[in-house]
């Protein structure tokens, strides 16, 4: 008869005292020893970074975006792979605006207001991304390109045939 009582008490979601299950007691651990807690999933800080700088790298073949703090920390990121272009279209003029726009949102709900913008590589993305990163909100300082030019040192790779 106590048994179904138990039972009965169990599934409305009540236990006798001194009561515990089998499995935990048999594990060690009965009704008064500590249960394991369950592990809280980590959230991320939200820390509110107002000045940042845009790194933006239009290549031949794609457009990579990182907003990053003044000391180098990456707040969001974005490429033409991610936003989900393939192929040839990942390094067209539109896939760079739609890819900035993207990024420049995420830095903006973390708060950032103002950028300086580095943009390095030849790629056909460079224009449109800077426009993009200014109609989603962000407040523009300075532009810089920041593209590698070699004073005459290693011998250059061959010259692309288009």
């Amino acid at each position: 008869m106590a048994d179904v009582k138990e039972k009965g008490e169990e599934q409305a979601g009540l236990k006798p005292e001194g009561a515990g299950s089998p499995a935990l007691e048999a594990a060690g651990g009965g009704a008064e020893g500590a249960a394991r807690p369950t592990r809280q999933p980590r959230v991320r800080a939200g820390r509110v970074v107002p000045f940042g700088i845009v790194h933006i790298r239009a290549t031949f073949n794609n457009t990579i975006i990182s907003i990053s703090d003044s000391k180098g920390g990456v707040v969001a990121w974005s490429t033409s792979g991610r936003a989900g272009f393939k192929g040839s279209r990942k390094s067209t003029a539109f896939a760079a605006s739609v890819v900035a726009q993207e990024a420049a949102r995420q830095a903006v709900s973390r708060g950032m207001q103002e950028v300086e913008v580095r943009v390095q590589g030849p790629g056909a993305g460079r224009e449109s991304a800077i426009r993009a990163i200014q109609s989603a909100g962000l407040n523009i300082t300075t532009i810089k390109d920041v593209t590698p030019m070699p004073h005459n040192g290693c011998r250059p790779r061959k010259r692309r045939r288009v």
